[in-house]
């Protein structure tokens, strides 16, 4: 299985990265690529840019990665209850390319944060969003206190609990 994996934020040192990089190589016999979104940097979406830009190279070389791939893990970042602006700016340049951004891929959402709900309120609007835009929800997970339950020398969880939950989640894609 070809996975595609990234977090939906454009920090270099991302929580969810460091989780969702985590996590993709837990996913047994997976040809794992994990994206930075910072690779795919694009204007601020409006009709008037996509009217002088048309489709940008960056938004359509995001959907060719999705298209390419056999499923997606994604963790989101939670910037105010949202999504990230970075994310939501590609997201947006992407739907306007293919209404179905996530191609019917099979998919797993995650979230994290230092917080106690651990992203739960994107990861919320997220899996409620991503049927709409041809996503294939298999699982999601919510990971609070990203401190207290990963690893940081070590890049994994500590809370068996969830590392549990997590390989149950990553099982779905199989």
């Amino acid at each position: 299985m070809k996975l595609l994996a990234f977090a939906a934020s454009s920090s270099k040192k991302s929580v969810n990265k460091q989780l969702v990089t985590y996590a993709a190589h837990l996913v047994a016999g997976a040809d794992v690529e994990v994206l930075d979104l910072n690779d795919y940097e694009l204007p601020l979406f409006s009709v008037d840019k996509e009217a002088d830009l048309g489709k940008p190279a960056l938004a359509l070389a995001f959907l060719d990665k999705i298209a390419s791939s056999d499923a997606i893990l994604i963790s989101f970042a939670e910037h105010n209850g949202s999504y990230s602006a970075a994310y939501k700016n590609l997201f947006d340049w992407c739907s306007r390319a293919n209404g179905k951004v996530f191609q019917g891929k099979p998919m797993v959402m995650l979230s994290t944060s230092p917080g106690a709900r651990g992203g739960a309120s994107v990861l919320a609007s997220a899996t409620t969003s991503a049927p709409f835009f041809g996503g294939q929800l298999k699982a999601s997970l919510s990971v609070p206190t990203f401190y207290e339950n990963f690893d940081v020398e070590k890049q994994e969880l500590k809370n068996e609990e969830l590392k549990g939950k997590l390989l149950a989640a990553l099982a779905t894609l199989a």
